[in-house]
């Protein structure tokens, strides 16, 4: 999972989070667009899950949304945030995201990932 968050202590629970759910493992991190652009740049292919938060110490998430999309062999990207209106919301799915939570409901972000990784898990 390749984790974009600004906020140094999200970072640390949502990566307590995934270890506790099991058949996740963070094998990044990025605050900022430029970080996560050139993460993704570097490191093509080599994330199943992206999770994005829409507002970043510098840039926004909108574009990291964009700039996974572009990985043609990249996976899954889920919003997390806190500024998920339904208008935003629409506009994330549109740029490429599979799904979008508010923050408020942790119980529904953790429930899609742990399907996901059900499924992926689930074998042929």
């Amino acid at each position: 999972m390749f984790l974009v968050e600004d906020l140094e202590r999200m970072r640390g629970l949502m990566t307590d989070l995934f270890g506790s759910l099991g058949g996740f493992r963070v094998v990044a991190t990025a605050g900022t667009e430029a970080e996560a652009g050139l993460w993704l740049q570097d490191n093509a292919g080599q994330w199943d899950l992206a999770v994005v938060d829409l507002v970043l110490e510098q840039g926004a998430g909108m574009n990291v949304i964009r700039n996974c999309r572009n990985d043609p062999s990249g996976g899954r990207i889920v919003v997390f945030s806190s500024y998920a209106s339904p208008g935003v919301r629409q506009h994330c799915i549109e740029l490429g995201a599979d799904a979008v939570f508010e923050k408020s409901d942790t119980a529904g972000f953790i429930a899609w990932c742990d399907a996901l990784a059900s499924r992926e898990n689930s074998g042929p």
